[in-house]
């Protein structure tokens, strides 16, 4: 009776069996994988009271968005113009963002809520630039703005997301103290608006600043601003800001380090002119040290042949003078690594037609041995090759020899070849290449026309990296040739040395002092390969 009535209900057990498989499999379907990356930011949908609203009186602002979004770094971006006593409260509620007042209103006065990039999607962090609500507790809204452009300074580029901001000018010396209320960021072109301001005479910053305090940092930001303040009582158009980078105005050491092959490292926050550096105790050493100097004289590596010092002290100079010192230790039982390796000038294993194997070690050589090097030539060995040691760069050699083009060149470097300080040795190492053709270098010719006469310019050829491959000093009409470069893309860069010192200047903020003009000729001065091209280059007026 029971079998009969199972076999009975089989198609309604299957049945049963085959829905629930199905319904877990559905239950189970996940959101596909993948897609496009979301790099929209939340778009506001509604807000209440309306946005530039007049007769303010409301004591909650809503603002509803179209996705999740999320309140970031509220303290160094959201802040209210002019400052409330009791800044306003924000909660995140769903998708709208509540904006309690908790301070008294002035009367007929304009407030301008700024969120800088506060406001963000919840994924993928995508910020509502910009974005402000404005609302007046009169009748009128405050209306005057100031929009203009950002470059920087060097590049005459234009400037993203630098931050401008205005203080009053009874309010300037909160600058570098606090942070604005007052700012907006540039576009992509450079260009910024500060709409919504009222009548007032102001002094007005460029910023574009590493920690995102929206507070200038000598140390690591770039600055630019007008000397001169704003007297705002019309709609302000084209007022332009230069960002640069500011020399720090005392000499600091900023990292020292006793490395682990025994050499010494110091970095320093300015570029010095005539930088000097003597080791003061143990005195001893001074005179065997050896030094290099970076090519900004902004840090130096220095190597002192005994270490036996528990500790040594060192004297940063300049022309003469000490700027600081600095000292550093050692354990006793301390142990150092030493590899002794070199860099080439090759470029993919071809060498300048137009310059010598140039070797570059890692540590000052104190002897080679000519008989551990060997030179093969299509794997025929050949002799008649020098060293010589540069007499500029206690780091380098130039392996000299007649070249020729269309062979293979070997040098063979064998174990010992080269003895550093502290007695290092080399490892074998080989060096594989052929002769760059001269077909594959052209010349500039470049006349140049100041536009003033004896005034001094500073002439840079810059590569398509935007590198600095050759700089001149210009005083009168003259004409440059620029020799054996390899074919490519070449700019010139033109800085108005003012002051003839043969450098470009920077500005400085307290000083009120602009950095010299830099002019970038704009056409692009290529250089085909066998080649020679003659150009004009006038400089215009500063």
């Amino acid at each position: 009776m029971v079998k009969n009535r199972i076999i009975e209900n089989l198609p309604k057990i299957f049945a049963f069996i085959f829905i629930s498989i199905l319904f877990y499999a559905c239950a189970s379907i996940q959101q596909p994988q993948g897609g496009p990356k979301d790099t929209e930011p939340p778009k506001i949908l509604k807000m209440t009271p309306k946005n530039l609203s007049v007769n303010f009186n409301a004591p909650k602002i809503v603002i509803e968005f179209n996705e999740y979004f999320k309140v970031q770094n509220e303290s160094k971006e959201f802040s209210v113009s002019p400052e409330m006593e009791k800044p306003p409260e924000l909660k995140v509620k769903a998708k709208k963002l509540e904006i309690s007042i908790k301070d008294t209103l002035e009367k007929n006065t304009t407030y301008t809520l700024n969120f800088g990039k506060a406001i963000a999607d919840v994924n993928e962090s995508n910020v509502v630039k910009n974005f402000t609500y404005v609302f007046s507790t009169g009748p009128q809204l405050d209306s005057l703005s100031i929009k203009g452009n950002v470059t920087n300074s060097v590049t005459g580029l234009p400037e993203l997301d630098a931050v401008v901001f205005i203080f009053p000018l009874q309010r300037d010396t909160l600058f570098g103290k606090k942070r604005p209320s007052i700012f907006t960021t540039t576009d992509s072109s450079g260009n910024y608006s500060l709409n919504n301001l009222r009548k007032d005479t102001y002094k007005i910053y460029a910023l574009k600043e590493k920690n995102g305090d929206k507070v200038y940092q000598q140390a690591t930001d770039e600055i630019g601003f007008l000397k001169d303040s704003i007297v705002l009582n019309k709609p302000l158009d084209n007022v332009n800001l230069s960002l640069f980078k500011e020399d720090a105005t005392e000499f600091r050491i900023i990292d020292k380090k006793l490395n682990t092959d025994g050499s010494i490292t110091l970095s320093f926050n300015q570029k010095l002119k005539n930088p000097e550096v003597v080791v003061t105790d143990p005195p001893t050493l001074d005179a065997k040290k050896l030094i290099k100097f970076s090519k900004n004289n902004d840090s130096l590596k220095l190597w002192l042949k005994e270490l036996t010092f528990d500790s040594t002290k060192l004297a940063i100079k300049e022309n003469g003078k000490v700027l600081q010192t600095a000292n550093l230790t050692r354990g006793k039982k301390e142990t150092y690594t030493r590899v002794l390796s070199a860099t080439d000038n090759l470029d993919n294993a071809l060498l300048n037609p137009n310059k010598p194997l140039k070797l570059t070690f890692n540590f000052p050589i104190e002897g080679t041995d000519l008989t551990k090097i060997s030179l093969l030539e299509d794997s025929v060995e050949r002799k008649g090759f020098t060293l010589v040691k540069d007499s500029t760069d206690l780091l380098s050699y130039y392996f000299r020899y007649t070249w020729k083009p269309k062979k293979t060149y070997e040098v063979k470097f064998e174990a010992g070849a080269f003895t550093a300080i502290f007695n290092a040795k080399n490892k074998e190492f080989i060096k594989t290449f052929q002769l760059a053709s001269k077909d594959d270098y052209g010349s500039l010719i470049v006349k140049i026309v100041p536009p003033e006469f004896k005034k001094s310019y500073i002439l840079e050829v810059l590569n398509d990296n935007k590198g600095v491959v050759n700089t001149l000093v210009i005083t009168r009409d003259t004409t440059v040739k620029f020799l054996n470069y390899r074919a490519g893309k070449y700019w010139l860069r033109i800085s108005y040395d003012t002051n003839k010192n043969g450098k470009w200047d920077t500005g400085n903020v307290k000083l009120g002092l602009q950095p010299e003009k830099i002019w970038n000729e704009p056409k692009e001065l290529s250089i085909r390969a066998n080649w020679e091209r003659n150009e004009t280059v006038t400089i215009p007026k500063e």
